[in-house]
């Protein structure tokens, strides 16, 4: 997974932009041609920021988002990044430390435009196979009419309408307009055209017969097929007609052609790269790191589920967890591991004024990180208990029963309390209970989450 959280925080504010109103019909499209492309979380993502925009908002931090689409900020900058890279959203950006984002979705291409595009179509075409890709094409592009034994009768605009010259004045034409555009997706290649000219001869295939969309076609192809300027010259060698005519059906049948000559009779298929080709800088070097790495990347609902052995939490925890973001401006990284370190240590109580209380200190510190909150727990472990004992008679009435001699159970704490970098085993061994052993599945399963997401 590439090092998302240099790009994008769950505290990093956002806005949607939805230039006009989309339709039922561009919903059909992304659910029958987008979505077998990018995938089903990519497209509640789009759907989700649709029916957000739609109503008039003002920045909200990306938390929301987490929650609404149940989803890790991992999982919601991978989906959009697929969204930007097949031309359903454009990302704008401004600040470098408190970010704000310009989400601007765009509507998917028209069912002709989209099979004409020889990138798309075989993309699909490689997701969910020949029988469903004809059966959705054919659902889309409708069969042109016989038009030859008819006669167009319709009247033109002069014919029906005539200028009436009178002094009301000119309409305001400064105002900017939004025009609805289906430009499809973006995409930089590195294709020589001279080299291509040069195998080619001008007689037989005149330099005027590459138009911008025959080029365009040209570099999609190659990019597709791995193919170089030489490899093309074939390709339009076989592709111009008798009348020395260049079509992009043509171009595209003879590459395909010459693809299953030369190379395979299987199509290629096109794969996101992010999957393949994490940062070694963001894979984590120990346990530490992983659970800084889950800690900083999953929702505090997401750490209070984990927790809770896979169990949705009760509103109020939600509520609370929530309150500290939302109304607090704390990291949900920080609120992670409070909710941890709270849970642990007073046998799974999330008691309201406690949790508030460390909050309070923290936010006045200015703890931002997960790593951060992790170290001061550590050194203000001592302050925080005796906050924990003076608002509680229980706790009290425990220290009254530790200072008679009678042997009380020991409390346990976040499996990161003991160790920095160094490994579990140097963590006190205390009394090999049930409860030890419980905490010890819980921060596997917090580890098992972080690895996963």
């Amino acid at each position: 997974m590439t090092a998302f959280y240099k790009e994008l925080q769950a505290a990093d504010a956002f806005k949607i932009r939805l230039p006009y109103p989309f339709s039922n019909y561009d919903r059909q499209l992304l659910t029958l041609l987008y979505q077998p492309m990018v995938g089903a979380e990519a497209i509640s993502l789009y759907l989700t920021l649709w029916a957000e925009g739609e109503a008039e908002r003002t920045e909200t931090p990306h938390y929301t988002l987490m929650n609404t689409l149940g989803m890790p900020i991992a999982k919601i900058f991978e989906s959009r990044i697929q969204l930007e890279a097949i031309g359903l959203l454009k990302t704008y950006k401004k600040g470098t430390e408190s970010r704000t984002f310009l989400y601007e979705l765009c509507p998917p291409l028209d069912p002709k435009d989209f099979f004409t595009d020889p990138l798309l179509s075989m993309f699909l075409f490689s997701k969910i196979g020949d029988i469903a890709y004809r059966r959705v094409r054919d659902r889309f592009i409708l069969p042109a009419e016989d038009m030859e034994s008819f006669e167009e009768v319709s009247r033109t605009f002069t014919d029906i309408f005539q200028p009436v010259h009178a002094k009301a004045g000119y309409p305001n034409d400064s105002q900017k307009m939004q025009q609805r555009s289906r430009k499809g997706y973006e995409a930089e290649y590195d294709f020589d055209f001279n080299l291509l000219h040069q195998g080619l001869s001008e007689q037989l295939v005149p330099k005027r017969v590459l138009t911008a969309s025959i080029k365009d076609t040209i570099c999609k192809l190659a990019f597709l097929y791995g193919w170089g300027p030489l490899e093309m010259q074939k390709v339009i060698l076989l592709a111009i007609d008798d009348d020395y005519r260049l079509t992009i059906e043509g171009i595209k049948k003879s590459a395909s052609e010459y693809y299953k000559m030369t190379v395979s009779t299987t199509a290629p298929k096109l794969e996101p790269v992010l999957a393949k080709a994490p940062e070694p800088e963001a894979e984590p070097k120990n346990r530490q790191d992983e659970l800084i790495l889950y800690l900083e990347s999953a929702s505090p609902i997401d750490v209070l589920r984990d927790i809770a052995g896979g169990k949705e939490p009760l509103s109020a925890d939600v509520q609370l967890a929530n309150n500290l973001v939302m109304q607090h401006g704390m990291e949900p990284a920080v609120v992670n591991v409070l909710l941890q370190y709270v849970l642990l240590r007073t046998d799974m109580k999330l008691t309201k004024g406690y949790v508030e209380k460390i909050a309070s200190h923290w936010i006045r510190k200015n703890v931002s990180t997960a790593a951060e909150a992790m170290e001061l727990a550590r050194t203000e472990h001592a302050q925080y208990m005796k906050w924990k004992s003076e608002g509680s008679p229980v706790a009290a009435s425990k220290s009254s029963s530790r200072s008679n001699g009678k042997p009380v159970r020991e409390e346990k704490l976040p499996e990161w309390f003991y160790t920095k970098d160094e490994p579990q085993a140097t963590a006190p061994q205390k009394n090999e209970s049930l409860e030890v052993e419980k905490q010890k599945l819980l921060a596997k399963l917090a580890l098992k989450k972080g690895k996963g997401d």
